[in-house]
């Protein structure tokens, strides 16, 4: 089962890379283009790691991720001309699909729950199986083209940017992080300013711990493991804290870093991306007290929930 579970998987990732390759070779057809050299090369290179990274050495996975984060720091990967939605066919469609639009959405969580489930095959092959079911329903509905489904996909591609693959960037970093023992450099260093058996001061570093490096990482998972073994084993659960709600609390309280960050791409940078917000953290702004109020409302919950 777990090699049929890898297939499937590498045949999605492979799926994504000829996408990300189709976006490049547009960039490249489009002699308009501000930066046509450098965002076609960006997006090759991401579509070669998709499609063909286990099957390529992991050195050159690495020099291919390099030289993309090369272009993207000498601001070569720019959004050239897509093209628009015509606003007249749009509201024509909108009228005449109304909240059938909203049957691919619901398709894709009603497929991909039960796979993930009640099946061996695991969240990310449902969510896989779910997106291709949801886009043939969306395809039915708006009797699209395939060739509409490749300009729509290279157009958000486009519009999202390198913020895309920031997801799997952090991911990695907190891999990372925990390997290379990050953690022990944390509590070796927390320890210098925490009295020993200072219950409060314990958990606001548990909870600040985990909201700044989920600011950081912009993933409160990756976040959890480092600050658990480097603040929250020492200093909140080796003094009598109960794991279960420390730990609940400590992750929900990354949560709150989550709503502070440009780094939690898919919640605060696609969402500006996609909405073409003129500005780039609008979405954190408006969540940045009420994520201040729940850090607070974590310090006490976990102080007089805990011990």
């Amino acid at each position: 089962m777990d090699t049929i579970v890898t297939n499937i998987l590498e045949f999605f990732f492979i799926v994504i890379g000829l996408l990300l390759i189709y976006t490049a070779s547009k960039v490249f057809r489009d002699v308009n283009h501000p930066t046509r050299f450098g965002t076609a090369l960006f997006w090759l290179l991401l579509g070669i790691v998709f499609a063909f990274g286990n099957f390529i050495p992991a050195m050159i996975d690495g020099v291919l991720i390099m030289v993309m984060g090369v272009l993207t720091l000498f601001k070569q990967v720019r959004l050239g001309e897509v093209k628009t939605v015509d606003e007249d066919k749009a509201l024509e469609a909108s009228d005449r699909l109304g909240n059938k639009i909203f049957i691919p959405v619901i398709a894709l969580a009603v497929v991909a729950v039960p796979i993930a489930q009640f099946t061996p095959l695991g969240g990310q092959v449902g969510i896989g199986i779910g997106a291709v079911v949801s886009l043939l329903i969306a395809i039915f509905l708006t009797k699209s083209k395939p060739k509409m489904v490749l300009d729509e996909g290279d157009r958000m591609i486009q519009q999202v940017g390198t913020t895309g693959i920031l997801p799997q960037l952090l991911a990695a970093l907190g891999v990372i992080f925990t390997a290379a023992g990050v953690g022990d450099v944390i509590a070796s260093g927390i320890s210098t300013f925490i009295p020993e058996g200072n219950r409060l001061l314990g958990v606001i570093a548990y909870v600040l711990g985990m909201v700044i490096f989920t600011m950081i990482m912009g993933n409160g998972f990756a976040a959890f493991t480092v600050i658990t073994a480097g603040i929250g084993l020492p200093f909140v659960i080796a003094q009598g804290g109960d794991p279960v709600i420390a730990g609940a609390l400590a992750l929900t309280a990354g949560f709150c870093g989550t709503l502070l960050t440009p780094m939690a791409a898919n919640f605060n940078a696609l969402p500006a991306a996609l909405l073409e917000m003129k500005n780039p953290n609008g979405v954190i702004k408006e969540q940045a007290p009420f994520a201040i109020i729940m850090i607070v409302v974590h310090i006490v919950l976990m102080y007089f929930w805990a011990f």
